[in-house]
């Protein structure tokens, strides 16, 4: 059986250092994503469909990690990458701290060698398995080039994160880049290292990356 050690490959995307901010040169990767928005007077963490998204994404990613170990020729196993998410507005400027009008794509890594058959094979066990579902029916399997970036880790609580991306875009002034989330297109980038439902708030680990273009 082969092994793609995906965590180790892309250990510098996704294991930053929170001490410092820095550029990164985002390659063409392949997702599987599910596109949403939060409910008005909601948030992400008290979302249904946000819930509903996160909980198909993990039961495709996980189920597809068990039919490539499993197969009888060409088998790999692998380990099921970060949810991550993309998120945006449409009637403004992004704000961090208010989240009710945010759109989000949620994604998680998968490797090259899932193709669109193994996809919707996956797609079909999860289906006969859970019932039909939205948000897996509107699951997909695409590649995502995101290019060039700045980020670090976030240390705590979701509600600190002001003050880390005002880090960031001080780094992207110093740097003559242009920060891209907002009108330009791009979109705020979360990758959750930790799980919220288990780690001490202080000691929450959130990847936060923006695109970024130079000046």
């Amino acid at each position: 059986m082969k092994i793609l050690d995906l965590k180790k490959q892309y250990k510098s995307l996704y294991q930053p250092s929170a001490k410092k901010v820095e550029t990164v040169q985002v390659p063409n990767l392949q997702f599987a994503m599910i596109d949403g928005s939060i409910e008005k007077g909601s948030e992400p963490g008290k979302s249904p469909s946000f819930a509903e998204a996160t909980q198909a994404l993990y039961s495709l990613s996980y189920t597809l990690k068990f039919m490539l170990k499993k197969r009888k020729t060409n088998a790999f196993d692998y380990p099921v990458m970060a949810l991550e998410g993309l998120w945006w507005v449409e009637d403004g400027f992004f704000d961090i701290t208010v989240k009710d009008n945010w759109f989000y794509t949620l994604i998680i890594m998968q490797p090259d060698v899932i193709t669109s058959d193994v996809f919707e094979e996956a797609r079909e066990q999860v289906m006969k398995k859970k019932g039909d579902s939205e948000m897996v029916s509107k699951a997909r399997l695409v590649y995502f080039e995101e290019g060039l970036c700045v980020q670090t880790m976030h240390i705590g609580p979701y509600a600190t994160e002001p003050a880390t991306i005002d880090r960031m875009k001080e780094f992207m002034a110093e740097n003559v880049l242009k920060d891209a989330v907002g009108p330009i297109g791009g979109k705020h980038h979360e990758i959750y290292i930790s799980d919220p439902r288990k780690a001490a708030p202080d000691k929450m680990k959130t990847v936060l990356r923006h695109p970024v273009i130079k000046v």
